[in-house]
């Protein structure tokens, strides 16, 4: 799954519109697009996305012995 499909998912639940996510985030709607389409976005990024949006962000790894890192 893209970056940009986890966000259009997480919107359409949270039934926002990415205009209103940019607007949110401070971002211009074609930065959101922009970024979108390069699917780059740093961890505070998802954190701030994930904020804007009423959700918690968690980005980590879960080794098969159950150790995570995040």
């Amino acid at each position: 799954m893209t970056a940009r499909q986890i966000i259009e998912m997480a919107l359409a639940y949270a039934s926002l519109t990415k205009a209103d996510l940019a607007l949110r985030l401070g971002w211009s709607p074609q930065l959101l697009n922009k970024r979108l389409n390069t699917g780059k976005f740093s961890v505070e990024e998802w954190e701030q996305i994930g904020k804007a949006i009423g959700a918690n962000c968690r980005i980590a790894f879960t080794f098969p012995d159950g150790k995570e890192v995040s």
